[in-house]
């Protein structure tokens, strides 16, 4: 069985930047620790990805604060994150949950048994749409969310967010 790690949205502007917090900023060192137990070749990760029009998005509409913007400093991956996993496959997303990434896996579930992890932010939106788009994409998959390397926008709703990953069939550690 092949081990899989997808790294969510380590990006500066969701732990220091425009939508930071220090619940964010809190699992960076954890993340790191966690990628570093996986092969080099096993780790995908993705970046929110907004151009210059994201106010007037859909999304742009319901939280008006511009961030990770294609090529500026709040979209790159954060520096000790992005250290850690150098041949990761990165998936640029212009939405919460990404069907490049689910296709990506999907494939790979194609040539060999998967089991499939993932970390980051926001446990309450982007961790959870693509938990919930692997699951579907591949229901027999053991789909992992490890609680302890994820944050949410507040505690509160990093705590739903694993619960309903968990009534969703993904385990949560």
């Amino acid at each position: 069985m092949k081990r899989i790690l997808v790294v969510v949205d380590m990006q500066n502007d969701f732990i220091d930047g425009a939508l930071g917090t220090k619940e964010a900023e809190g699992i960076v060192g954890r993340v790191v620790e966690e990628i570093r137990s996986y092969p080099a070749g096993n780790i995908y990760a993705t970046r929110d990805t907004h151009g210059r029009d994201y106010l007037k998005t859909n999304e742009g509409k319901y939280l008006p604060v511009e961030h990770c913007i294609e090529g500026s400093m709040g979209w790159q991956i954060q520096e000790e994150v992005a250290a850690a996993m150098p041949q990761a496959i990165l998936v640029d997303k212009p939405a919460f949950g990404s069907l490049e990434l689910a296709e990506l896996l999907w494939e790979e579930a194609q040539k060999e048994e998967l089991e499939i992890e993932l970390v980051g932010l926001c446990t309450d939106i982007c961790v959870v749409s693509n938990a919930l788009l692997l699951k579907a994409k591949l229901p027999e998959t053991k789909i992992i969310v490890k609680a302890a390397c994820c944050a949410g926008v507040t505690p509160k709703s990093h705590e739903e967010a694993l619960a309903t990953m968990k009534m969703c069939q993904v385990e949560v550690v």
